[in-house]
């Protein structure tokens, strides 16, 4: 209990929240997505984080940009491995980030994708909203060790190439059978009472050019792992190098910020 009050402490960057005796429950807490066993004010907090993760534009609208939630890449509520999970995040922040140059928040984490992945703006660090997120993370995060990362954190690692490997046409030909069922033949995803079943993958409402999907390294990572829905970990890395190029080269909302990327150098050959 007490470990898991520190990471949230943590997480919410000392935010006053009441995190006593009545937030939690004496039992042992699963994260799973039975929000029920947490009552109390940090049950609402967490339970709020769960529904902007999976509603975020419905719940946050004003800083989101496009059609995308949280769980558009954070897969499973946030808990799938290997599609970017955010068990474990909360007792690895304060982290370094070489895109920054600066050592960063959980809270500022959260607003680069807001900036970057949702194409939208910075959140208040104070907005309820974002100390739900964190106390969503701080909860998944519960019983995880502190201070390294977790199991299947990020995505997972290809093996070495060149952005000269991936070549867009034929990604082009993968795309139309393995993926435009359910992104569309002009990627603009499956829409349906307001909100998309499946994401767009470029166009108005997807991630901008900023956003770490943007890079054919990371979309090849999620690719591999995470797709097709229903036959995932199929392709080859080859197959999924040249998907993420395809996709990544179509046309997307820019990012002015991304010329401030790496002030200290160390662009990765793949970012935009």
């Amino acid at each position: 209990m007490r470990r898991f009050r520190l990471i949230v402490s943590i997480a919410l960057c000392a935010f006053d929240l009441d995190v006593g005796a009545q937030s939690l429950s004496t039992t042992p807490i699963d994260p799973s997505l039975d929000e029920s066993k947490i009552p109390g004010p940090m049950g609402d907090a967490i339970r709020l984080g769960h529904r902007l993760a999976t509603n975020t534009k419905e719940l946050a609208g004003d800083y989101v940009g496009n059609g995308l939630a949280c769980t558009s890449c954070h897969l499973d509520g946030g808990t799938r491995p290997y599609a970017s999970p955010w068990k474990g995040v909360a007792g690895v922040f304060p982290e370094y980030s070489a895109r920054s140059a600066r050592v960063e928040t959980l809270g500022d984490r959260i607003n680069g994708c807001f900036e970057r992945s949702m194409n939208g703006k910075a959140m208040p660090l104070d907005d309820a909203r974002m100390i739900a997120l964190q106390s969503y993370m701080g909860w998944l995060s519960y019983k995880m060790p502190t201070g390294i990362d977790a199991p299947g954190r990020g995505f997972a690692k290809l093996a070495a190439w060149k952005p000269a490997d991936a070549d867009a046409t034929r990604g082009k030909a993968l795309y139309d059978v393995k993926c435009v069922a359910c992104h569309g033949a002009d990627g603009a995803g499956i829409e349906a009472a307001g909100t998309y079943v499946f994401p767009p993958l470029w166009g108005p409402d997807s991630f901008n050019g900023g956003a770490g999907m943007a890079r054919i390294g990371n979309a090849a990572a999620f690719i591999k792992t995470n797709m097709p829905k229903g036959a995932e970990n199929t392709l080859t890395e080859a197959e999924a190098l040249d998907i993420a190029a395809y996709v990544t080269k179509q046309p997307r909302p820019v990012f002015a910020g991304k010329v401030r990327d790496w002030p200290s150098g160390g662009k990765p050959a793949d970012a935009p």
